[in-house]
Formats: structure tokens, C-alpha cells, sequence
């Protein structure tokens, strides 16, 4: 896996990624807790509200941000966007207001809207080889899980000697590290899209495993800022992928917007078992990231993928059967391993998604189909933050369960019917310089 280590220019992204990440898990430990002393027991709806802002600016900003990126190099919009996030940053300590949390968080989210899917965009570039795009991207996943451990872990730590407030500095200090990384790489000049379309008398085979064709780039921002879209939704695994991205976002939802609430109150805990648990979430991820890479090599993406979200559904279930019991230390335990699985289940839907991404289009489409996936799978999030919050807050953890869990149900289902396994599938290999792909029969 570290092989990919060699190429210099993805350790200058790959190290931007696990600084900004770092801070940006301080940060979710710290608004967790500035929620919490904002709104009480009504913290679970605060953070669900300032989510829910967090995906409105996803969806809303990622694809017109694509449409006019290629305006701007690459390299000076991702630092533009690490450089507002560190001003967002280190503003949130000193709001005394809940309105002032949204405002905020729009604001370092549409800039997040901005710096991702130009990252993610990259590295199929960077690394264009099959075996090293798949263990960047399991790198990637790594990073996220590392940081969801080492983040609440040092969080803890901290928190033992400073207050919270003081955790947002950290925040803005990564992503500054993160600006100054990104600015010293060397990034390859972006593929420009070429006006092709596939011709209409060409029906495409459902089960076929190749790029979607090139939707007309059209003139205006509005043409070009729904293309990656068009795209998207032209695939029927693409589209069974946002069924997925529906179950996971259920998963992480319960544990990003309701675990403060379930260790502040039902169990009872400290502030700093909130850390613990994150990391759990964390801990569960990162096993599957390094298993994963191995696993992907023997076994198809839809093999891995699908049976990941019955497992959440599972996982559900046992949460309202937590949520129900009587109070008693056995709870706590229990709740870490229920993280720790949700974590894990995630992971094997979210990992394999850039492969999938990378194998679906021509490589002058990925900037466009990276920014509609972030953004669709982020109006997933758009769904279930608010209802991880405000069920939870006015009917309780354990319908708020019952309905993420009937939620992750439908999101298999669907995702099953979509992406079905087709004998003898054509599936593309890496794209060369032409950027048409090539195609190898796989199982």
C-alpha cells in the first residue's frame, strides 16, 4: 500500500489531506461540545441543523464551483479554500449565538465545497495506474479513520488541560499547514473535456461496465455545473451508488449529530468519553482501510458494497435495543462496539467509490462526475443529519433509530435492484493518454 508513497507529488496532497483532516476532526469534537453548552439537551437539533447548513452548501456550491474551476488553477483555488477555512476557524471560539454557528459553518463548508472535489479529482491523475489509484484510495480512507482515533484522542488529551474553545486554533493551524502542502505541489495540468457526444442511435447495455459517453459541455455555468450530474445518473451502478451513500450517510449521521447526546445524557459519561467514542467510529473504519486493498483485488466493488449496507441495517437494530434498555456500565461498552461496526460497515461502501467513479467515465469527465458524486452523496447527508437530529431531540434516540435503520433498508434494496451482477461484465482498465479506456473481462 505505501508504494504509492513514491510519487512525490501525492505525498505533498496526501500530507495536505492528514493535516486538514486533523483539524478538522478538533473541530467536530469542539462544535459538538460548543453545541452542547449553546443549547443543552437540544444539542443533537443544533448539530443537526448545522449539518444539515454544511450539506445545503455541498450540494449547492461543489457543482457550480466545477463549472467555472477551469478559470482558476487548481492548485491556487484548493489553497484559497484552506486559507477561508482557517479564518472560519478561528472565529468559531468567540460565537455566543446559535445563528452565528450556521453562519459560519456555511461559510467553511462551501470553501470545503470547493477544495474536495478538486482534490479527489486529482489523484486519479496523479496516479493513473490501476493498483496505485486503489491503494491511494485506501490510503485516503486510512487518513479519514486515522483521524477520526488520533483526532479525539488529542482532543481528550487536550481537553484535560484547556477548554474547548482553544481546540478550533488546532483547527486552523491544519488547514494553513494544508494551504502551504497544496501550494507545494506539483500538480499535472487538468484534461479540458472535449464536445463529444455519444451518438443517440448507440444504446447503451445495462449491465455494461464503461463510460456513460461525454454529455456536450454547453456554454453557460449552468450547462457545465449539472454535466457531472447527467453523468452520474446515466450509470446504473452510479446510480446504485447513491442508494449506498444513502446508508452510510445514515450510519455516520446517528454517530457525528447523536453521540455527545448519548454520552452526555442517557449514559451519563463525561465530556471526554466523547472523544472515545468518535474514535471508536474511527477505530472500526480504519481496520476495514487496511484490509480493504487485498479484498478489492480478489473480490468485485459490488460484492464488497451491497451486503456493507444490510450490515447497517443490522446495526440499527441493535442500537434501538441499546437505546430501549434499562440504565446499567454494561451500556458503554456496548455503545463503543456499535460505533466501532458502524464505522467499519461504512468504510467498505465509501472506499471503493473512487474506483468506481474512475472506471465509469473518461478520465477529461472525472473533475465533473467527482464534483456531482460529492455533491449527491452529500444531499444524502442534507437527509439524514436533520433526521438524526431532530427526530432524535423530539421523539427520542431510539426512533430516531428505528427510522435511519428503515432508511439504510430501502437504501439496500434499491441499490441491489439497480447494480446487479451480470456474468462475463466488461469492466474498463485505466485510461490512457487518449483518455478512452480499454476494457478487461472480469467476474
Amino acid at each position: 500500500m505505501l508504494s504509492v508513497l513514491r510519487n512525490r507529488t501525492y505525498v505533498h496532497l496526501f500530507a495536505a489531506q492528514i493535516v486538514a483532516l486533523l483539524g478538522t476532526g478538533l473541530a467536530t469534537v469542539a462544535l459538538g461540545l460548543l453545541a452542547y453548552d449553546l443549547a443543552g439537551a437540544h444539542a443533537g437539533s443544533v448539530l443537526g441543523t448545522a449539518l444539515a447548513i454544511k450539506m445545503l452548501a455541498y450540494v449547492g456550491i461543489a457543482p457550480v464551483v466545477t463549472a467555472l474551476a477551469h478559470r482558476i488553477p487548481r492548485r491556487r483555488l484548493m489553497a484559497a479554500s484552506d486559507l477561508t477555512r482557517a479564518a472560519v476557524a478561528l472565529t468559531l471560539p468567540f460565537v455566543t449565538e446559535v445563528w452565528q454557528v450556521y453562519v459560519l459553518i456555511f461559510v467553511l463548508q462551501s470553501a470545503s465545497a470547493a477544495f474536495t472535489p478538486a482534490f479527489q479529482s486529482v489523484i486519479p491523475e496523479v496516479l493513473p495506474e490501476e493498483r496505485a489509484y486503489t491503494r491511494a484510495l485506501s490510503l485516503s480512507r486510512l487518513a479519514y479513520d486515522t483521524e477520526s482515533l488520533v483526532s479525539p484522542a488529542l482532543a481528550a488529551a487536550l481537553l484535560a488541560l484547556i477548554s474547548y474553545n482553544w481546540l478550533f486554533w488546532g483547527t486552523a493551524a491544519g488547514f494553513l499547514a494544508s494551504a502551504v502542502l497544496v501550494v507545494s505541489a506539483a500538480l499535472p495540468k487538468p484534461v479540458r473535456p472535449a464536445p463529444v457526444e455519444r451518438p443517440r442511435s448507440v444504446k447503451r447495455p445495462e449491465s455494461a461496465r464503461r463510460e456513460p459517453g461525454r454529455a456536450v459541455p454547453g456554454g453557460g455555468v449552468l450547462a457545465r455545473s449539472v454535466r457531472g450530474t447527467r453523468l452520474f445518473l446515466a450509470v446504473p451502478r452510479l446510480r446504485a451508488m447513491l442508494a449506498l451513500d444513502l446508508a452510510a450517510a445514515a450510519a455516520s449521521a446517528m454517530v457525528i449529530v447523536n453521540t455527545v447526546v448519548y454520552v452526555r445524557g442517557p449514559l451519563g459519561r463525561p465530556a471526554t468519553d466523547v472523544p472515545i467514542a468518535l474514535g471508536a467510529y474511527g477505530a472500526g473504519s480504519m481496520v476495514v482501510a487496511l484490509l480493504l486493498p487485498r479484498v478489492l483485488d480478489r473480490l468485485p466493488d459490488r460484492t464488497v458494497m451491497l451486503p456493507a449496507a444490510f450490515g447497517i441495517v443490522g446495526l440499527f437494530g441493535l442500537l434501538a435495543a441499546l437505546t430501549a434498555a434499562g440504565p446499567g456500565a454494561w451500556r458503554w461498552p456496548v455503545l463503543l462496539a456499535l460505533w466501532a461496526a458502524f464505522g467499519a460497515v461504512g468504510s467498505l461502501i465509501l472506499t471503493p467509490t473512487g474506483r468506481v467513479l474512475r472506471d465509469s467515465v473518461a478520465v477529461e469527465d472525472l473533475p465533473a462526475v467527482f464534483a456531482a458524486q460529492f455533491s449527491l452523496s452529500h444531499g444524502c447527508w442534507l437527509l439524514t443529519y436533520p433526521l438524526a437530529g431532530w427526530l432524535g431531540a423530539a421523539l427520542g434516540l431510539s426512533a430516531a433509530s428505528v427510522a435511519l435503520g428503515a432508511v439504510s433498508l430501502a437504501s439496500g434494496v434499491l441499490a441491489t435492484r439497480a447494480w446487479r451482477a451480470v456474468p462475463g461484465t466488461v469492466a474498463p482498465a485505466p485510461a490512457p493518454a487518449s483518455g478512452k479506456r480499454g476494457a478487461a473481462v472480469t467476474g
